[in-house]
């Protein structure tokens, strides 16, 4: 029995997306609701988080602490976990602090995380030095890792690619934004342990292909030793492009915006302006240039993090 916190609003809906594809006039469209997880406006953190609170609380964790950029939604959904469960938070983020707190960092002040910043730099030297401090004065931290992506993270989205076997199997391909790996790599395991016919890629949000395969692969190999699942796969076997990564990390550009209007103007869905806005743009554009077939039978799983949406920089380009 592998330890697990259930919180989550499982299983998530997965949707059918006719006038998407009719619109694109490509393959045939699905959409796997992890953005409707349940936990602050839900996310695809969720999932890995069941698994990373009951190993804190295995070891009597008193504080989480975690790690990630100012409109992070692993840090909003950390620190809502926390505070359903009485610890305390810590989110160490990236950039100066703001005069206005928007979007996810709203979020994380409603829900009474401390904030530690940091130049992005310095952010593991500072996570270091944050988990010491707290260590130091008896607050019992434990550490989650940027999008809770490592071994026990993982297995949020093992258990996801066996529930949505259970809903519908017939899938050719699922596309899904990847960045911390740990998404990606759960599905990646949960398909090779059962031997699924179809593929999973992964659209970089910020790395180049060889190195994001080398971290989706790493986990996977990590998740199935600790938990004695019997497979291994190495970088190559992981599907990666890396073709939309744009002007960078969280730099909303003409592709991500015309992703999020055309999900919500054709499906009434959501997405947001770093992770499903980027990996949507990558699954629009590889339907234009035909690299589905018509008859395929495509699943793009909604990693959610709408909150961003409502940030200053991302609403401003939202409404030009």
């Amino acid at each position: 029995m592998i330890p697990r916190t259930k919180f989550a609003l499982l299983p998530t809906a997965i949707e059918s997306m006719p006038r998407l594809t009719a619109a694109l006039n490509g393959p045939r469209l699905w959409v796997k609701r992890d953005d409707q997880t349940g936990l602050a406006m839900g996310g695809n953190k969720t999932r890995k988080l069941e698994f990373v609170l009951a190993e804190a609380q295995a070891h009597g964790a008193r504080t989480l602490i975690t790690v990630g950029a100012a409109q992070s939604n692993h840090a909003r959904q950390t620190a809502a976990l926390a505070k359903k469960f009485g610890l305390d938070c810590i989110l160490v983020l990236s950039g100066k602090e703001p005069e206005l707190y928007t979007g996810n960092l709203l979020l994380d002040k409603l829900l009474g995380a401390e904030i530690i910043w940091s130049r992005y730099e310095d952010r593991e030297d500072v996570l270091k030095r944050t988990f010491e401090d707290a260590w130091a004065a008896g607050r019992r931290p434990h550490l989650i890792p940027l999008g809770a992506s490592d071994a026990v993270g993982t297995m949020g989205y093992y258990f996801a690619f066996q529930e949505m076997l259970e809903q519908q199997k017939d899938f050719d391909w699922i596309v899904v934004a990847s960045s911390s790996g740990g998404t990606q790599a759960g599905l990646a395991l949960g398909a090779s342990t059962a031997d699924w016919p179809g593929k999973v890629l992964g659209i970089s949000i910020d790395l180049p292909q060889r190195e994001l395969q080398e971290k989706v692969a790493s986990l996977v190999n990590q998740a199935a030793d600790k938990y004695l699942l019997d497979t291994a796969l190495k970088p190559e076997q992981i599907l990666v492009n890396d073709d939309y990564l744009g002007a960078g990390y969280g730099v909303l550009g003409e592709r991500e915006v015309e992703a999020i209007q055309l999900f919500a103007r054709f499906e009434g869905i959501f997405l947001d302006p770093v992770y499903t806005g980027r990996a949507a743009a990558g699954l629009i554009d590889l339907i234009r240039k035909g690299f589905f077939t018509r008859d395929d039978r495509v699943l793009f799983w909604h990693t959610g993090g709408q909150p961003a949406l409502f940030g200053d920089r991302y609403t401003l380009e939202l409404n030009r």
